[in-house]
């Protein structure tokens, strides 16, 4: 069996806590799947970074650090109580050992330090990860803005679409009949025709993405993704407009839309989805609601901790003056940004 070097080693790593891209993910499969070293390396990493996937983020340091203070000085009180009731047994009579509860006190004060430094150390991680994942969701946006613009200049200008009517339900991403022209399909086509790749598509940060595993061979058998765990992000939904040509500071795509995260398995089944409080104020599922990477139409992406964009903050996961879907929805105007599905 060869020795790993110390590239496919930290490439295993990255891959184990998921800072892998492009052709990497493949690599270091690869690398698992035929080597026992490697794939030892990899149930070992993995077993650690699971422990990790239950923290929850903590949205402030600023509540870190307090909580750290009021932590520590519980610490110091156990301590200066244990050594209280030393005192008081001792002018009591009461035979006490002078090793002990000394002992006992420092024991329970370093105990209680070393678990709130693991804590720290812990959610530090977490946090750490979760800024990473929010980085290489922008680099995801930024090969797609690419991919799109090569597209359109292949095709005088115009932005990815398929052949769809008004009215079309957007929202069954994974249907491969024919008649039914899924929003997700324009992003397919950019796999398709080998504009963008398959995992740029994927957010690292969601909960529910798997990797498309498909040879390049087969891309040409499907009309959209095979699925919407294929595809974490919504792409925009256009109003009429000449050409259909990229527009600076229009809003092309973000992570997914909070509104439809349940879609019927069942394509035959109707979409019904009333807006709600807790709807309208809802962050995408990808970065654990803490916000979303928005991509706009000058190539320029940010994260944004509101839904609202532009100089007129418009949602860009509602229409305006619509509080009912049923999938079919198009925006009225150019300012009314819509990402779906």
């Amino acid at each position: 069996m060869t020795s790993l070097s110390n590239e496919q080693k930290q490439l295993l790593f990255d891959y184990c806590i998921g800072l892998t891209s492009g052709e990497e993910p493949a690599e270091a499969e690869s690398l698992i799947s035929g080597n026992e070293e490697a794939a030892e390396i990899h149930s070992r990493v993995k077993s650690v970074v699971a422990l990790l996937e239950s923290l929850k983020v903590e949205p402030c340091p600023d509540h870190l650090v307090e909580g750290t203070i009021q932590r520590l000085n519980g610490a110091h009180a156990t301590e200066v109580k244990l050594q209280r009731l030393l005192a008081t047994e001792q002018s009591r009579g009461v035979s006490v050992s002078n090793q002990f509860w000394p002992r006992l006190g420092k024991l329970l004060a370093s105990a209680a330090v070393f678990m709130i430094g693991i804590s720290i150390v812990l959610s530090s991680l977490g946090y750490a990860r979760n800024r990473a994942w929010q980085q290489r969701c922008v680099m995801n946006l930024y090969s797609v803005f690419d991919g799109i613009t090569n597209y359109a200049s292949d095709h005088d200008g115009s932005l990815p679409a398929v052949a769809a009517a008004a009215g079309e339900p957007w929202w069954k991403v994974g249907d491969q009949g024919r008649e039914n022209h899924s929003n997700t399909r324009a992003l397919w086509l950019l796999v398709q025709l080998n504009y963008s790749k398959a995992a740029d598509f994927l957010c690292p940060g969601s909960s529910g993405g798997k990797p498309l595993q498909l040879h390049a061979s087969d891309l040409s058998q499907y009309y959209d993704f095979p699925g919407r765990q294929y595809v974490t992000y919504s792409f925009q939904i256009r109003c009429q407009q000449a050409g259909g040509k990229l527009i600076c500071r229009r809003v092309l795509m973000a992570d997914a839309n909070p509104l439809f995260e349940n879609l019927p398995n069942d394509h035959s089944k109707s979409l019904l989805l009333e807006l709600n409080k807790e709807l309208l104020t809802r962050n995408s599922s990808n970065h654990n609601r803490r916000g979303q990477n928005v991509l706009y139409g000058d190539g320029r992406a940010e994260f944004l901790r509101t839904r609202r964009a532009g100089i007129l903050e418009d949602d860009i996961y509602t229409l305006q003056n619509v509080d009912i879907y049923e999938g079919r929805e198009v925006p009225t105007c150019e300012t009314d940004f819509f990402l779906a599905p």
